[in-house]
């Protein structure tokens, strides 16, 4: 596992829950960061102050990684601050709200597509020149549970796309090692503290869903954010193409 001291790190979805305890985990382990967001600033600017007072670069960039021009301002206002990078982080994602398959509009899909999906591709592709090849890189795709499982009913898009993410992790791995960047996923299961739980989940749905967990205990964003600092760290590894299954034991691979 390398050292993360001095080591830039592009985090996306750092307004809150799991995105803004990678951000931070990140930051304790010495990186200099570029944290995004799209909504509120409140979390980045927070962790941006950490980082200095520690005597660590970051810079917080927001915009609606949907759109290209966006992903293409973001990228270009890390890369002038940092000028490379040796980790990124692809956390944003939604479910927006839960559908089942007889309301599901088109363009309600393609929303749940292009903020689950779209946003991964486009950073990483804007991101792709400005990796450090000469001493390895490593991305780390945020999937879901539901990616492995399908979900609770009412989650098919987004389900669908959390599965993809894992596709997109294997087949971006192979693609990307003979430029040395490796490529792993985390899909975290049940993880409370975040937006994503307290928008879509009930008390009496929470509750039930952590009866079935082995571990008996629901996961917060910091459980993932370990996972996260260790693969992001494995610059200089041999993980690649992996997923690690974070969901205290529902779901073993």
């Amino acid at each position: 596992m390398g050292i993360l001291n001095g080591k830039n790190a592009f985090i996306t979805g750092t307004s809150q829950g799991i995105g803004a305890a990678i951000a931070e985990n990140l930051i304790k382990a010495g990186c200099n960061v570029c944290m995004h967001y799209f909504t509120s600033d409140q979390e980045p600017k927070k962790l941006q102050k950490i980082a200095e007072e520690n005597n660590q670069k970051a810079i917080c960039v927001n915009g609606d990684l949907t759109r290209e021009a966006d992903v293409v301002k973001c990228v270009k206002d890390g890369v002038d601050y940092l000028h490379s990078f040796d980790i990124l982080i692809n956390n944003s994602g939604s479910l927006i709200s839960r559908s089942y398959i007889p309301e599901i509009t088109l363009d309600y899909w393609e929303k749940v597509i292009n903020i689950n999906i779209t946003t991964m591709m486009l950073v990483t592709k804007e991101l792709l020149p400005y990796f450090n090849h000469q001493d390895g890189a490593s991305i780390v795709n945020i999937s879901s549970l539901a990616g492995r499982t399908g979900g609770h009913p009412g989650s098919l898009a987004y389900s669908t796309c959390k599965g993809a993410v894992l596709t997109w992790t294997r087949a971006l791995a192979k693609e990307l090692a003979v430029s040395n960047i490796r490529v792993n996923a985390v899909a975290p299961g049940f993880i409370e503290g975040t937006r994503f739980h307290a928008t879509h989940t009930t008390k009496e749905s929470a509750l039930k869903t952590i009866s079935t967990i082995p571990l008996g205990r629901s996961g917060n964003p910091y459980d993932v954010a370990r996972a996260v600092t260790f693969l992001a760290s494995e610059y200089d590894g041999f993980i690649t193409g992996e997923t690690i299954d974070i969901n205290g034991g529902v779901y073993c691979a």
